[in-house]
This record gives C-alpha cells, sequence and structure tokens, in this order.
C-alpha cells in the first residue's frame, strides 16, 4: 500500500506601498508589494502550508515564525528548501503540485515557468509536476494562493529488502 497524503494550503497577504512584489520566488514588476516578515511570497508559503499539512511537520507558522529576527525578509524559496529537506528526513517525495493565484493585478503569465522551475528546484523536483494557475481575485487588496500537493513516502517491499520510491498519482 502506497503512503500518499494530500495537503492543501492557503495564505493571504495583503498588498502595501514600499515592498517588492514576490510569486514563485520571482520578482514582479508592480507599485506593490506583499506584507509580510519574509519576502511574503504567499504562493510558496501556501505550497509549505499544504505540504507540511500532508506531512504533518506543522504549519510554517510555528517552523519559521515570524518573531524570529533570523526570517526578517528571508527569500521564502529558502524556507521552502527547508521544508523540501524535512520531507526528505521522513522519506517523503513530491509528485504533484497544483496552485491557484488569486489577484486582479498585476499578470503574471509570463512569469509562471519561472515559478515552477524556482520552486521544483527548491524542493528537487521536475517543474512538470507543478501546475501553476491565475485567477482573477474579488479584491485589489491582497493576494491570496491555494495549493493542492501530493506527497508520497518510500517503501521498503519485504519480498526484495530494497527501498522503492512508490510514484502512484491520484
Amino acid at each position: 500500500m502506497t503512503d500518499l497524503r494530500i495537503g492543501h494550503g492557503y495564505d493571504v497577504h495583503r498588498l502595501t506601498e514600499g515592498r517588492k512584489l514576490i510569486l514563485g520566488g520571482v520578482e514582479i514588476p508592480y507599485e506593490k508589494g506583499l506584507l509580510g516578515h519574509s519576502d511574503a511570497d504567499v504562493l510558496v508559503h501556501a505550497v509549505m502550508d499544504a505540504l507540511t499539512g500532508a506531512t504533518r511537520l506543522g504549519d510554517i507558522g510555528k517552523l519559521f515564525p515570524d518573531t524570529d529576527p533570523a526570517y526578517a525578509g528571508i527569500s521564502s524559496l529558502k524556507l521552502l528548501a527547508e521544508v523540501g529537506r524535512l520531507l526528505a528526513e521522513t522519506g517523503r517525495a513530491v509528485v504533484n503540485i497544483d496552485a491557484t493565484l488569486l489577484a486582479q493585478a498585476p499578470k503574471v503569465g509570463p512569469y509562471r515557468q519561472q515559478m515552477a522551475e524556482n520552486i521544483a528546484m527548491a524542493l528537487h523536483i521536475d517543474p512538470a509536476y507543478i501546475t501553476r494557475r491565475r485567477t482573477f481575485g474579488t479584491s485589489p487588496f491582497f493576494y491570496a494562493a491555494i495549493p493542492d500537493v501530493r506527497p508520497v513516502c518510500s517503501r521498503r517491499r519485504k519480498s526484495e529488502e530494497k527501498e522503492e520510491q512508490a510514484w502512484n498519482m491520484i
């Protein structure tokens, strides 16, 4: 039996003056950015939340508290890489990430591939495992991201006495 788990994440950050807009590790030219302790990358935060939820690692606020000055302004991709390391320690691998970004502006289409590559690089997975979409939100004042992820674990086959990756997808 494959130990397949599905995680669902959600993150919201308010737009504000004087900040860079970072989505999926890409700086998007825009007059406002997202408010947060780190770089406030709402897409990466939601992916981390889904991964940690699926694997019972706790939420990202517990792993990377905003009261810790070590995380002030940090790239969310560095935090995602740490989540990836924790996943690997538990024998888990990501087989799919499906993320939706809710926003009115700016257009992110030209940056989608780079976002997928950045997330994939942080998790040491193939960018083909990542689907990202954008839909128009109802408010011009915030960004939200909602991903679903599917991590699986490695299992040992008793009959062969060797590790084998379980890559069954739903």
